[in-house]
């Protein structure tokens, strides 16, 4: 048996088999240095990307340690957004699957405070959530952590870039000195090392490199001048035509501008960044997953923590402020043994960051010539779904088998017609063939689910 195997490390049998039930078999890198630091109950400083399972790292440790008939807060993770929040507590859940009773609770902000409220009062064992979320129920009183024995900072540098230094500080406050910290980052600012300083014991310091295969990313890059990127942008999509990309940019403003260019010019684009409401993001997500739109225009700390399988290429309209940003900007596209596509745009002003991309590379970069426009001219790109939007979810007691259903009745929509169907509190989401939108439509206004009618709408813009 391999020595990275799970069965060498001291778990209980109950998270033993349950790894051999999901396939885990043998360790990722970061999880074999890493858990057994975390096992030992010393503190950890470990430096991983996305993608790396740290994420099964840390929930193992988490899980091993739990007193489940003590009903108290023993554990709590701190990510910088909601979707990381969302998935770390679905990773802690299957994890743990076999482990009867324990409560995992998520308490993010973007989400009604009301029933995260409710929640709380009937208490849980693990808490996962997003800092200013976490500090307003400290600061209120209705959160009490006296009782946990372990902290986690899941991509602590994404939450110190986006401003939660503060609300870091309350939580470590609110917390008893005698526990054990982990911190995860996937790079390591001075600040990163001040606050690991102040708030951890002689903690216990790893680095993973990249799993990710570069090789498997054919990278380009464009030499444009600052008033023709959106146009380049525009030749370099027609020319490639991939079936799902991001494009980063490096401000919010910039983001909507560019998306905004795009919709214009015709493309299926939608902007993702931290001015938009929750309902909106949320609706920004289920359509670039559900493929209603093509091309996700983002920050990178917008889409840090975004699980987006299967991603076809990224293009950067400006090149990133430091070079390990690019490397994870290009590191989300080529994965699982997939070919990929980076292309980046770059002006004479960008000359410094380009030497220090050209040193990280280890070669001189040569720009690429720019595709025929009279060629593409003649081109469209189109996404292959749209999306509907029911006003009904989980609180109405629709499940996913009632919209396909209704879908896919007499007279109604063949099956292959039918994409991803994401199911919310009050709402769900459909994605239908761009082609059968209408009858699909149709289907939902004049059907019943649940015995009712439902309200209906396509989503567009």
């Amino acid at each position: 048996m391999s020595s990275t195997h799970f069965s060498n490390l001291e778990l209980p049998k109950a998270l033993l088999d349950n790894l051999e039930t999901l396939g885990y078999h043998d360790m990722t890198p970061v999880q074999e240095q890493s858990l057994p630091i975390v096992l030992e109950g010393k503190d950890l400083i470990a430096q991983a990307k996305t993608g790396s399972g740290k994420t099964a790292a840390f929930s193992l440790g988490i899980l091993s340690h739990l007193e489940v008939k003590r009903f108290r807060v023993q554990a709590l993770v701190l990510c910088p957004t909601r979707e990381l929040a969302d998935q770390v507590a679905i990773e802690i859940r299957r994890l743990g699957r076999q482990v009867h009773n324990i409560k995992v609770l998520t308490l993010c902000g973007g989400t009604p405070v009301g029933p995260q409220i409710g929640s709380l009062e009937h208490g849980a064992h693990i808490i996962v959530g997003t800092p200013g979320r976490i500090e307003d129920h400290l600061k209120k009183g209705r959160l009490n952590l006296e009782e946990l024995k372990l902290l986690v900072l899941d991509e602590a540098d994404r939450m110190l870039e986006m401003g939660f230094q503060d609300a870091l500080d309350t939580v470590v406050e609110h917390s008893p000195s005698q526990r054990q910290t982990l911190l995860f980052s996937a790079t390591f600012p001075k600040q990163i090392e001040t606050i690991a300083n102040s708030i951890m014991k002689q903690a216990q310091r790893i680095q993973v490199e990249a799993t990710h295969q570069h090789a498997s990313i054919d990278q380009h890059f464009y030499k444009v001048e600052p008033e023709q990127r959106l146009e380049t942008l525009r030749r370099l999509l027609l020319s490639y035509q991939p079936g799902s990309s991001i494009v980063f940019c490096n401000t919010k403003i910039q983001t909507q501008d560019v998306a905004d260019e795009l919709i214009n010019m015709g493309f299926n684009a939608l902007a993702l960044h931290g001015d938009l409401e929750q309902r909106a993001r949320d609706q920004t997500l289920v359509r670039f997953a559900n493929k209603s739109a093509s091309i996700l225009v983002a920050t990178d700390v917008a889409a840090r923590g975004l699980d987006i399988d299967k991603l076809d290429a990224v293009f950067n309209f400006e090149i990133a402020h430091d070079t390990e940003v690019h490397v994870h900007r290009i590191g989300r596209t080529g994965r699982a043994g997939e070919k990929g596509l980076a292309c980046t745009l770059f002006s004479d002003r960008d000359s410094y960051k380009m030497a220090l991309l050209s040193d990280y590379l280890g070669h001189d970069i040569d720009p690429s010539p720019l595709p025929d426009d009279s060629v593409l001219r003649q081109k469209v790109m189109t996404a292959p779904m749209m999306t509907l939007q029911i006003d009904g979810g989980k609180r109405q007691k629709l499940r996913p088998g009632d919209i396909l259903g209704a879908l896919t009745g007499d007279q109604g929509i063949a099956g292959d017609e039918v994409g991803k169907i994401k199911v919310l509190a009050n709402f769900a989401y459909v994605a239908v063939k761009r082609e059968s939108f209408k009858k699909a439509l149709a289907c939902i206004e004049q059907g019943r689910m649940k015995g009712k009618k439902f309200r209906v709408r396509v989503i567009r813009g």
